[in-house]
């Protein structure tokens, strides 16, 4: 047995299997959403499943922008992960025009939500980036003890 507790940091992710997660979680918080607002416990907007679609493409870009630290090909990840993003962001506004009958402009502000959450996981991805160029180029540096000045 394994005793060793194993960090979600230590390993790589698929974009595609991070991206399918996400549109999973917007068609089932959208269609519960939907089924509680037919049975009349509370009303919900019908604007909620763009509002559902923005949220999991925000927890994409987090998540995936902090798990491409992991990658070992940062390059290809990127790729990868930029056409899963925008993938999801039609996916996911494709479901949100079927189950609200809106589109992304009648919902409201979600045209500019959408602009936002894009040029955030830009962002986000810039951030990890220099984040892990900053990381290897601490460990490769040799750390020895600070030099004693004479005054």
């Amino acid at each position: 047995m394994n005793n060793q507790s194993e960090s979600i940091f230590s390993k790589t992710i698929s974009p595609v299997y991070q991206a399918a997660m996400a549109l999973g979680g917007v068609v089932v918080i959208s269609l519960l959403a939907k089924l509680v607002g037919l049975t009349g416990i509370t009303e919900v907007p019908q604007s909620f499943p763009w509002m559902s679609a923005a949220s999991f493409m925000l927890l994409f870009a987090v998540f995936n922008s902090v798990l491409s630290v992991s990658s070992k090909d940062l390059m290809k990840y990127w790729g990868t992960s930029m056409y899963c993003f925008l993938g999801l962001a039609a996916a996911a506004a494709g479901v949100a025009y079927v189950l609200s009958s809106l589109s992304m402009s009648e919902a409201g502000s979600y045209r500019w939500i959408y602009i936002v959450v894009g040029i955030g996981y830009l962002v986000f991805l810039s951030l990890m980036a220099m984040l892990r160029k900053i990381v290897e180029f601490a460990q490769r540096e040799e750390w020895n003890q600070p030099r004693i000045r004479r005054k």
